[in-house]
């Protein structure tokens, strides 16, 4: 399902805000800043996500496994890798995990 503009952004903010919700419920730093979030561990490294709208993807920046952008193909149920189908919230959950040692459930 190809999502249109309107769709993506309202997918974008939800996707966003329940990360930033989760990572706090967590006892992490979390901000959210438009469609940027910030995720900030105790030593200062940081996981950065943000919405693409041209491209109708999300784009993560972490410490751990480096840069990678996601795509729905099911209208914003899944966040799947563009260069391997890996999941967003999977992936994202095993980075923090590295990083800090908590366990964030999404």
């Amino acid at each position: 399902m190809v999502l249109d503009d309107s769709r993506f952004a309202t997918l974008a903010v939800q996707l966003l805000d329940r990360i930033a919700q989760a990572v706090e419920a967590a006892g992490l730093d979390a901000e959210l800043h438009g469609n940027v979030l910030t995720i900030e561990s105790d030593d200062g490294r940081q996981f950065v996500l943000n919405s693409n709208a041209p491209m109708k993807q999300i784009w993560l920046a972490s410490p751990i496994s480096g840069a990678s952008h996601y795509a729905s193909q099911d209208g914003g149920e899944t966040w799947r890798s563009t260069r391997g189908g890996g999941d967003l919230l999977e992936t994202l959950a095993a980075d923090i995990k590295k990083a800090t040692g908590e366990a964030v459930a999404f």
